[in-house]
């Protein structure tokens, strides 16, 4: 899918459209049946991740962290270097579990889809969720996440980044 032109937007989300884009979720997440744990992927995934597994009663909580290096192919950024595992679970907490693996967004896809290959790997079944989902960013044509809140070409600034910085973005006053 090609980019929009134009698509640099930036949109800032309260914690009411963050409530919101979890409500759409959870009838997703329900219909395919019970969950046995849940991977969120650090630091997007946290919030969205605790305030998913509270709502659907998941107790089993991990978290990953995947850097990929910025490595340099040919002159192009490194969309496909490999990715590093800075933290997983170990493969005997996932084995034989239904796994939800959860972000924030799925830009290039690549973060979410490493750590469900990672968690088919050790022997459970991982389905992918985020927030927000950009096709236009993504690099697999044929992928997908299983759950999404809502799909944009947008730069999402989520309510718990604000008091960090958006990268020298200037936002409207939302107050």
């Amino acid at each position: 899918m090609d980019r929009p032109e134009g698509s640099r937007r930036h949109e800032r989300l309260t914690w009411e459209d963050v409530d919101k884009l979890v409500d759409v979720l959870i009838p997703q997440i329900r219909a395919v049946g019970l969950f046995t744990g849940m991977i969120m992927i650090t630091r997007g995934g946290v919030i969205p991740g605790g305030m998913l597994a509270e709502a659907l009663g998941i107790q089993h909580l991990l978290t990953a962290a995947v850097d990929f290096p910025a490595v340099q192919t040919q002159g192009a950024p490194g969309l496909l270097a490999w990715p590093q595992f800075l933290q997983f679970p170990e493969a005997s907490l996932l084995a034989n579990r239904r796994i939800l693996i959860v972000d924030d967004v799925w830009g290039s896809g690549r973060t979410s889809i490493s750590v469900r290959e990672r968690v088919g790997s050790a022997g459970a079944t991982g389905m992918t969720c985020v927030l927000h989902y950009n096709p236009y960013r993504s690099l697999f044509t044929h992928e997908r996440p299983d759950f999404y809140g809502a799909s944009t070409d947008a730069y999402i600034v989520y309510p718990w980044e604000v008091d960090r910085g958006t990268r020298g973005i200037a936002l409207p006053d939302m107050n």
